[in-house]
């Protein structure tokens, strides 16, 4: 069921396109400029659905295979839209250019006196710039994020570029569209108008740079579940300065019906102020979101950890949930930033089912097989991962060789949404 949810995205998003560019393709003309103007609406309609699956909503998201998979698909729309608006002026341009030169370098220059071909322009330069911080990861949060919002400014400006050229009528509801959906996100996701209002109830230190937060609801509470995660901002309060920006954390603990608790390791700078954070500090919480460790197969499954990756796997513990045989492999650099190592211990002392390997890598690069069993055990087994990308993507690789179907294995991946 959640594999058809994960393919709803693509196949919507296609036939959507498909109807666009179908509806608006031109009769006549020359073959280049009928392409030329195919790719400009295929290029307005990979963007209105972009916007649409920037949408953080957590009834919206396991209707289409969850935040993750949406983003992902954001994501490559944009960037398909960027390279069909890219070639939408070229293939315009190379119409005109053997009868009528001139013509196609009006088409092409940005000197050119026509605000149609300005707006058109504009647009393509914010979109690059909002990809380009898409994938600029380098960059600070509080540089790239407004970066990135500069593709819902591109959405509007290209639509301008319609208009100016006199393409009124099926323009005017995109455009509606458009900026609803774009105030949707911007006051319900970034503003935190659909926040639920929490409060930190206490603060735990798990290690020299990571806490562990208690958060109990002020209001309505999210419904949140071992091996998902909530998008949190802190505000301020007398004693702490709160950054007010939403970022994701694992959940590490369900207390109750409504509380529940997260860890947080000092990896930026939000993260780092956060060390200091203190009870009856006030904070908005989205979510909850994911389906990570959601109905495991009933076969042998091994978890792999790294880091505060430990987090969706401890909540599962702490749930009292192990079904089948488990074996837990946490890997962390130092003593000093192993999280929770005693509780694990007590955890694999109850549970005959479990299995835990604690494994400090230092600075050098994790070889696989040093913790992984014989290729026969593996080849049943079933394998969830969380940790940094490439720690992910090392044993994805080696897994891979072994002969493990891409279906067994399951990933948390521990980046910024």
């Amino acid at each position: 069921m959640r594999d058809l949810a994960k393919l709803s995205v693509p196949i919507l998003a296609f036939f959507f396109v498909a109807g666009l560019v179908f509806w608006a393709y031109p009769e006549g003309g020359a073959p280049a400029r009928q392409i030329g103007i195919g790719l400009g609406w295929a290029g307005c309609a990979m963007l209105l659905a972009s916007l649409f699956l920037a949408l953080r909503e957590p009834r919206l998201a396991p209707l289409l295979g969850g935040l993750e998979n949406m983003y992902g698909w954001h994501h490559r729309l944009g960037m398909a839209a960027y390279i069909a608006l890219l070639a939408h002026p070229l293939l315009l341009a190379g119409a005109s250019l053997p009868k009528a030169p001139r013509e196609a370098w009006e088409l092409l220059s940005p000197f050119s006196e026509s605000w149609p071909v300005w707006t058109g322009w504009l647009s393509l330069l914010l979109l690059m710039f909002g990809l380009g911080a898409t994938f600029a990861t380098r960059l600070r949060y509080q540089i790239r994020r407004p970066l990135h919002a500069a593709l819902g400014v591109a959405v509007l400006v290209g639509l301008l570029h319609l208009i100016l050229l006199g393409i009124d009528e099926p323009v005017t509801p995109i455009l509606f569209v458009s900026s609803a959906l774009l105030a949707w996100r911007f006051m319900r996701a970034d503003w935190g108008l659909g926040a639920s209002p929490y409060v930190v109830c206490s603060v735990a230190r798990v290690s020299p740079n990571a806490v562990e937060v208690s958060l109990a609801p002020l209001g309505e509470a999210i419904a949140a579940k071992p091996g998902q995660f909530a998008l949190v901002a802190f505000q301020s309060s007398r004693r702490f300065k709160g950054c007010s920006e939403f970022h994701p954390f694992t959940v590490s603990s369900v207390d109750g019906v409504s509380g529940f608790r997260i860890a947080v390791k000092a990896l930026g700078d939000c993260t780092r102020n956060i060390q200091s954070i203190e009870p009856g500090v006030p904070a908005r919480v989205q979510g909850a979101f994911g389906e990570f460790l959601a109905d495991p197969a009933p076969t042998p499954q091994y978890w792999i950890a790294g880091g505060v990756g430990i987090t969706p796997f401890l909540a599962l513990l702490r749930a009292g949930r192990l079904d089948s045989p488990t074996t837990l492999i946490y890997l962390y650099r130092s003593g000093a930033d192993a999280l929770f190592v005693d509780e694990l211990r007590a955890h694999a002392a109850r549970w005959p089912k479990l299995t835990l390997l604690l494994k400090a890598t230092g600075n050098e690069p994790m070889d696989p097989e040093s913790v992984l069993p014989a290729e026969k055990q593996i080849g049943k087994g079933e394998f969830w991962l969380c940790g940094p990308p490439p720690m992910v993507e090392t044993f994805a690789r080696f897994l891979r060789r072994r002969g493990v179907a891409y279906r067994r294995m399951h990933f948390e991946n521990f980046g910024p949404l």
